[in-house]
């Protein structure tokens, strides 16, 4: 009997499965593995997938093996176009299943930003973590800056904006 239930059930079950992937329904999110160097970024808060107790733990290379995107932008702090390299925030936000409204990110020195949820897709948020050419530290912003791409949409010239450009960044909690 049950040869008979795989032979017809299989097939329909394997439709469903495959129009619930193209309809864009998350089956099952991919395991995180846990970082092997010094972690850079701790996201937490609404998310479906984690690797620790704090949430999600990313080193340089799990960061870096989401793709590096690069983007060339004035900024509030320094003279001129700058040439920033990085991991989208989107991309970390997919990666770990987040889902909520708002992302409140946070330096080394506790100093937070809260950044609308749609903002990381809207203006391609980068997490920056390279400045022309080279690593950044945290003497000079680093090891990671919230960019945004200012000279792309000039809206995100106002003020307001620059509140966001969290530099020193070491966690994003998703509300």
């Amino acid at each position: 009997m049950r040869a008979a239930w795989t032979s017809v059930w299989a097939p329909l079950a394997f439709a469903l499965s495959v129009g619930a992937l193209e309809a864009g329904v998350v089956v099952a999110a991919e395991p995180l593995p846990p970082p092997e160097g010094p972690v850079l970024l701790v996201v937490s808060g609404n998310l479906e997938v984690t690797n620790s107790p704090h949430g999600a733990q990313f080193d340089r290379e799990m960061l870096y093996g989401l793709g590096l995107t690069a983007v060339d932008t004035t900024t509030a702090w320094t003279d001129g176009v700058q040439a920033f390299e990085g991991v989208l925030l989107s991309a970390v936000l997919d990666r770990v299943g987040a889902h909520g409204t708002t992302i409140t990110a946070t330096a080394i020195n506790d100093y937070e930003a809260r950044i609308p949820f749609e903002d990381a897709a809207t203006y391609e948020v980068l997490l920056a973590a390279k400045m022309n050419g080279t690593e950044m530290t945290v003497r000079d912003r680093g090891p990671l800056w919230v960019v945004y791409p200012r000279d792309a949409y000039p809206v995100l010239m106002e003020p307001l904006f620059n509140d966001r450009w969290v530099w020193q960044l070491r966690e994003i909690r998703v509300e």
